[in-house]
């Protein structure tokens, strides 16, 4: 055999065993790419979103002005902070909405550290779920809901918000409640009874009745030690910088320790 005629055949058996192991080689890097085609496509989506928000709102000429001093009950809607604080910022927040997803990520830290953590801040979540422009956000707001009965409600505020650009992964509620370490049964058998509907739906009221159109909004509000219901003194539209809610807590703050409260 002469060596040209060897080297041929070595060439075909390489090309042989190689060919299948370079098509397996290629299969995960495939399907990664799948994975980033649909977070891009996600993301378009998500922007896409943003768009038809705000086209909305500058069509209304912005939402309307809320009326002063709306006042909420606040039951045991889940809260952060001390119920002892001077005052309490009432919340109203869609899972699914991008402004409440950047509310979440760059001012809410702030806030906690310079109001909750040192006392001076509580903050209740109300649900207000935009049925008509998000279609898994009232489902988000039960999966919270039923997440807060095993004592892991702002685990799971804070997971929704992280992951709701990507939506198929944001609306798997059983993906969501796996990573928590929830109790599955009693978790799935929550949600499917719609245990909290109606209490999403009493948020709702209570937002629209103060004026609320969009989300996310603020109602900062003195708290009342003796009652679940609060006052509004203030309200704020919106995902803002965190400065405008120092500026408006400060201010409050100020007015109470001048009047001695």
């Amino acid at each position: 055999m002469s060596r040209r005629t060897w080297r041929f055949l070595v060439a075909l058996m390489l090309t042989g065993v190689l060919s299948p192991v370079s098509a397996v080689a290629q299969e995960p890097s495939n399907i990664e790419l799948k994975k980033e085609v649909q977070a891009l496509s996600d993301a378009v989506k998500a922007m896409q979103q943003d768009l038809r928000e705000i086209k909305a709102l500058l069509q209304r000429g912005g939402p309307p002005a809320p009326p002063q001093n709306a006042v909420f009950d606040l039951g045991s809607r889940p809260a952060r902070g001390k119920a002892t604080a001077k005052l309490t910022l009432v919340e109203f927040s869609d899972f699914q909405c991008p402004f409440c997803g950047r509310h979440v990520s760059e001012t809410d830290p702030l806030l906690t550290k310079e109001y909750i953590d040192t006392g001076k801040l509580r903050v209740v979540f109300m649900d207000f779920p935009l049925e008509s422009i998000h279609k898994f956000a009232f489902k988000a707001a039960e999966t919270a809901r039923c997440a807060g009965e095993q004592g892991k409600f702002w685990e799971m505020h804070d997971q929704l918000f992280a992951s709701q650009k990507v939506l198929t992964d944001f609306s798997d509620w059983t993906a969501q409640a796996k990573k928590l370490g929830l109790k599955l049964p009693e978790f799935e058998s929550c949600l499917s009874t719609d245990k909290y509907a109606s209490d999403i739906r009493k948020d709702l009221a209570q937002g629209q009745g103060a004026g609320i159109s969009g989300t996310p909004g603020f109602f900062l509000s003195v708290t009342d030690p003796d009652s679940t219901k609060v006052k509004s003194v203030r309200f704020l539209s919106g995902a803002q910088p965190y400065a405008n809610f120092k500026a408006q807590i400060d201010s409050v703050l100020r007015d109470l320790d001048g009047s001695g409260r």
